[in-house]
């Protein structure tokens, strides 16, 4: 429980599952346990209740850099959630391998690498060199539900 531990040393909290908008369905596993690998689905920012989180908008535009970086945190936060709930226990996670991260981008916003900088911080703070991961971060003309980044990884498990 070392991973949790660390959560509750920085103050962090682990949001509940996703609770999509009325209307919305998502017919799809939020973590898929392959082997020794957990493959991730995209996750945004989320609260502590599940529901999804503001600011809302595009990066460069109705959001700033800044918040951007604390959505990518956020939506690290709602990642380890569903890593917690399929897994039983972070401490299985024995390192990060992939991760992908979404900008939702204005019109020539550049600086998508400093807004998901928010989720590789916090992985690398909170699982040491097991946090180092190869990482993409593009920029997108949309998002679902207007969320200014969405982040998928794909990490390693012990059996």
């Amino acid at each position: 429980m070392r991973i949790e531990a660390r959560l509750r040393e920085l103050g962090l909290v682990l949001p509940v599952a996703v609770k999509p908008p009325p209307g919305v369905r998502l017919p799809f596993a939020p973590v898929r346990v392959i082997g020794d690998r957990a493959l991730v689905s995209g996750h945004g920012p989320q609260n502590a209740d599940g529901t999804i989180a503001g600011p809302f908008g595009k990066v460069g535009a109705e959001v700033s850099i800044e918040e951007g970086y604390e959505a990518a945190r956020r939506t690290a936060l709602s990642m380890l959630g569903s890593l917690a709930r399929e897994l039983g226990d972070l401490d299985r996670i024995t390192a990060w391998v992939r991760v992908f991260g979404m900008v939702n981008s204005a019109p020539g916003f550049a600086s998508q690498p400093a807004v998901i900088n928010g989720f590789s911080d916090l992985v690398l703070e909170l699982f040491g060199e097991a946090g180092a991961h190869a990482r993409s971060a593009v920029g997108m003309a949309e998002l679902p539900f207007n969320m200014p980044v969405e982040l998928e990884a794909e990490v390693r498990i012990a059996i």
